[in-house]
């Protein structure tokens, strides 16, 4: 029994030994980077060495396992590197030959896959991916993006103006087309369900796009301004693809999605279908926060954010940093600029890998969450004016109703772009000062 005994420890001995040592080749810091080579960097907690931790990060990531493995030497020149350990953060280079470039599950399912569940490490977050220019070609990025938005609205300057309908679920599809014709008359010019409302017993999806685009026309005719229904198609893929040729055939310009819950290959399949069907495309972010808001272990929204630009959805939402979501400023300033600008630099400003956008169209921020006019001022002045500002009950829990809580945005928005304080605009302008009391404060 000892010599069994012995003989288990020696091979368990062995084993964790060779495991630390295959988990070293991995880390090589002084590696640089191929021009070809995707680029990741974390954070990482680790369970006891960092460079440990690194490596097998890295190794399990690419084209290691828990034990030694023989392997030809052409399978080690295409192994991830660790190339920089700065504290709790690495950066890991993977060279092209470990992905599918078109095939943006297979890719999460390398830098983002099983390494959140290692012994080695207590946390993990990925907080950013740097794609090189021979993974972004192979995708279209989005069809309309910002300039093709403003110009399906002819708004060629102004932040857009939009409102998600409240109370999110139980309205009829007969309700939620009178509440959203009463938004569009007030100002907004994009109206859109939540992300919960797709095609329920009292509300059906089909019966609520042909009730709402119809009084979407109606409020166009009546304010000389362009309109647009954002219809969520979010279902299983085909489903999902019915549902926006159906707002295709019914006129419609515009469908969103819940892209977290939808899932990386769906979205891929919709995009692709787009190219027949132009629509503007509208990211949900729902169940970000489930891969996000641990700042040490998960997923970071500016890698959802990167993913969805370059899929290829038009707009989305990006937090608020003011609002009832907890979005730090850092990180929604960062991912604004990020879907917005064509080369991104590292710098301390939020901004961690640089990124080459190349023929990739900037995408639409979208600020939703518990926004209200007061609001306004902030975060025109912090995001710009290529920004959608969405309300919900900021808009339809106005003491006057629906119609003038858009029309308090509305006046917020132009009071903002002309420097005049709200306080002043309100004193001529009810429909704003209702607002500003019911809400109290303002942001500048």
């Amino acid at each position: 029994q000892m010599c069994i005994r012995d003989s288990f420890y020696r091979i368990w001995f062995r084993n964790f030994f060779l495991k630390k040592m295959e988990y070293m080749d991995y880390v090589d810091l002084k590696y640089r980077p191929e021009k070809d080579d995707l680029i990741c960097e974390f954070y990482v907690k680790p369970s006891k060495s960092i460079e440990e931790a690194a490596g097998a990060v890295a190794s399990e990531s690419s084209t290691g396992t828990w034990t030694e493995v023989k392997a030809p030497e052409r399978v080690k020149k295409i192994s991830a590197k660790v190339f920089s350990i700065k504290g709790n953060y690495i950066k890991i280079a993977y060279p092209l030959q470990l992905f599918e470039p078109s095939n943006v599950p297979q890719i999460l399912s390398s830098v983002a896959g099983n390494i959140f569940g290692m012994k080695e490490i207590k946390a993990l977050k990925l907080l950013d991916v740097s794609f090189p220019k021979k993974i972004v070609r192979e995708f279209k990025g989005p069809l309309f993006g910002i300039p093709g938005v403003r110009k399906l609205l002819k708004v060629k300057e102004r932040p857009l103006v939009g409102t998600i309908i409240k109370p999110k679920l139980g309205l009829t599809a007969r309700e939620h087309a009178k509440r959203a014709y009463q938004a569009w008359i007030g100002g907004c010019d994009l109206v859109k369900d939540d992300e919960n409302l797709t095609n329920q017993k009292f509300n059906q999806f089909k019966k609520r796009v042909i009730e709402t685009l119809k009084l979407k026309e109606k409020a166009e005719r009546e304010t000389g301004e362009r309109k647009a229904y954002l219809p969520n198609i979010t279902a299983e893929t085909k489903e999902m693809l019915r549902r926006a040729r159906f707002v295709k055939e019914n006129n419609g310009t515009y469908v969103m999605v819940d892209i977290i819950t939808a899932g990386w290959s769906s979205l891929q399949t919709l995009r692709e279908e787009n190219e027949s069907l132009s629509l503007v495309l509208h990211a949900h972010r729902a169940g970000y926060a489930a891969l996000s808001r641990n700042p040490r272990h998960g997923i970071s929204m500016l890698v959802i954010a990167k993913i969805a630009r370059l899929i290829g959805l038009d707009q989305l939402h990006i937090g608020t940093i003011v609002g009832k979501m907890d979005t730090p400023k850092r990180e929604v300033v960062a991912i604004d600029q990020e879907i917005e600008k064509s080369i991104i630099r590292s710098d301390k400003a939020g901004h961690i890998l640089e990124q080459e956008w190349f023929h990739i169209k900037p995408m639409f921020a979208v600020c939703s969450g518990g926004l209200h006019p007061g609001h306004v001022p902030y975060l025109i002045k912090r995001l710009g004016k290529n920004i959608v500002l969405q309300f919900g009950g900021g808009i339809h829990g106005h003491p006057l109703g629906t119609e003038s809580g858009a029309r308090a945005v509305r006046q917020a928005v132009n009071a903002a772009l002309e420097g005049i304080p709200l306080e002043e605009a309100a004193k001529k302008q009810k429909e704003l000062k209702l607002a500003l009391e019911r809400w109290k404060k303002i942001y500048y």
